[in-house]
């Protein structure tokens, strides 16, 4: 006799379950960061100063980072498949 095959809404529900404790737990140690590093720190470059808290200097740099990020990932990725494309 073969086990009950699981329903496939079953698996979604349990993956959203998975993402959003993993988004819950996120969150939760973004907040204690929050906390926890209200202190300002001097930034410099060339002839800029900013004196800002670390959590939103972290912020920063993690936007800049992502969307950069991104951006390069998205202008190799074209640029591959063009190359693909140019060679058949």
């Amino acid at each position: 006799m073969r086990p009950a095959a699981r329903d496939g809404r079953q698996e979604d529900i349990d993956v959203r379950a998975i993402y959003l404790a993993i988004i819950i737990i996120f969150v939760a140690v973004l907040i204690i960061f929050l906390f926890q590093n209200t202190d300002s720190v001097s930034v410099s470059f060339l002839t800029l100063a900013i004196s800002l808290p670390l959590a939103i200097l972290v912020l920063i740099v993690y936007v800049l980072g992502a969307a950069t990020g991104g951006s390069l990932f998205a202008l190799l990725r074209r640029s591959y498949a063009g190359s693909w494309r140019s060679s058949s």
